[in-house]
């Protein structure tokens, strides 16, 4: 039984926490005429969002403003299509953090599967569908897109479905397997009303987009070399991207292009020339598709980019950037996660070695909720089809540079979205992060 000292404590405890919950709740009744102090904790609505006022000290960063998401019958509804790898480990989980986008249906060719992760995410039974079930997910008034996350050899036919269907279309890269393939995308697309995104996801990531800023700003004076690596190694010779079919390429347009657009994006110039050199391994998984690719970009401002990818070395995701008067290095630049920036540069007599540190924000959920946006704003995605043609039509200039030894002279953009010399296959600005 407890004696009276604990029963008095727990009285006390009580009514301190009595009169602390009335105290937040008079401040919250305060509302916009109350003090700003009473307002640090409870916050106030400005312009359909709550807001905090900083209550950091000087030295440190003012803390990031609460999430704002749109209600869920406000968001715009997306199908994923096809439940591989990619869709289970990354897409899916990526709903749980977006703010303008849901989860509204699925579509995949294994029924069993299908039905498990509905379960799972809470998508009705009704609105799962096999691959013969476009008509039907037509009618679904819950769905305004699509993210097509099959094999880069059934991109053409899923989009060409999708808009088909009159639903807005978000394609996993690469965009097809050749530029007729992506030109026949661009071109139903737009004959059936509907937006179309290729799934560049660095260009939404913050640490990517910061690089960019960096470079454009002319912080270290103008850019002149570039190295992008991304590597890994690979083992198993049945899966889809060993096939030629399928997968339209090895490494070049699977993890290759991770560069290329990468490079491509860092001044938003278009290369004007390519080198390249091919090779593979005496092994069975490169029957049919290249091990390795090197290649060398030239940009009309002078900047040379050399380019690297392979499925047999250790895995390397790197941009580096050389400048006249600074260096700009970002590791893991091509990874889910893990990115880091550092930045070298002259600061008096010493080399000075700068790490900048960015907020985290999952790269999938940035980029799906850019096209959320562009869907509910009507606006053109900063990684529209024009962008997915434009680099299906340089890879093929790789390949042909390194079957033929020679210099290959490129040409600019056959399509864009935009005019100007900068950016002629991009729409504007993704949102900021956060």
């Amino acid at each position: 039984m407890p004696d009276d000292l604990t029963l008095l404590s727990r009285r006390t405890l009580m009514l301190a926490g009595g009169a602390t919950l009335a105290a937040m709740g008079t401040a919250e009744a305060a509302g916009p005429s109350g003090s700003s102090g009473a307002q640090v904790d409870t916050g106030r609505v400005e312009n359909g969002r709550v807001t905090f006022p900083n209550w950091r000290g000087p030295s440190d960063r003012p803390s990031a403003p609460p999430p704002a998401p749109l209600p869920p019958d406000k968001r715009v509804g997306f199908a994923v299509v096809g439940l591989g790898r990619l869709s289970l480990e990354e897409l899916l989980p990526a709903f749980g953090q977006t703010r303008k986008a849901r989860l509204a249906a699925l579509m995949s060719g294994t029924p069993d599967k299908a039905r498990l992760v509905a379960a799972q995410y809470g998508v009705r039974p009704e609105a799962v569908y096999g691959y013969d079930g476009w008509d039907a997910l037509a009618k679904n008034p819950d769905v305004q897109a699509v993210y097509i996350v099959t094999p880069n050899g059934l991109h053409r036919d899923h989009v060409l479905a999708a808009a088909g269907a009159g639903k807005h279309v978000l394609c996993e890269k690469p965009m097809a397997n050749s530029a007729a393939e992506a030109r026949a995308m661009i071109d139903a697309c737009a004959t059936a009303g509907v937006k179309l995104m290729i799934a560049y996801r660095c260009q939404y990531e913050p640490y990517n987009r910061e690089v960019v800023k960096l470079v454009r700003s002319g912080r270290y004076g103008r850019a002149k070399l570039v190295e992008a690596v991304n590597t890994q190694t690979m083992s198993l010779p049945e899966q889809w991207r060993m096939r030629q079919a399928l997968a339209g390429g090895g490494a070049l347009p699977d993890i290759g292009l991770y560069c290329l657009n990468g490079v491509r994006a860092l001044t938003g110039e278009e290369p004007v020339s390519v080198q390249a050199q091919i090779q593979s391994a005496d092994d069975p998984l490169y029957r049919e598709v290249e091990e390795t690719v090197a290649f060398t970009l030239r940009f009309p401002s002078g900047l040379i980019a050399q380019c690297a990818t392979s499925y047999g070395t250790h895995e390397t995701r790197s941009l580096k950037v050389q400048a006249e008067g600074g260096g700009i290095d970002l590791q893991n630049a091509f990874a889910y996660e893990g990115q880091r920036l550092i930045l070298h540069h002259r600061e008096g007599r010493a080399e000075a070695r700068e790490e900048r540190a960015l907020a985290a924000h999952d790269q999938f959920a940035l980029e799906i909720d850019h096209m959320a946006s562009c869907i509910l704003e009507n606006r053109t995605p900063r990684t529209p089809g024009e962008e997915g043609l434009q680099d299906q039509i340089l890879m093929e200039a790789i390949y042909e540079a390194a079957r033929t030894g020679a210099t290959v002279a490129l040409k600019p953009p056959e399509r864009t979205v935009q005019k100007g010399p900068l950016d002629v296959t991009r729409g504007p600005e993704p949102e900021e992060a956060g």
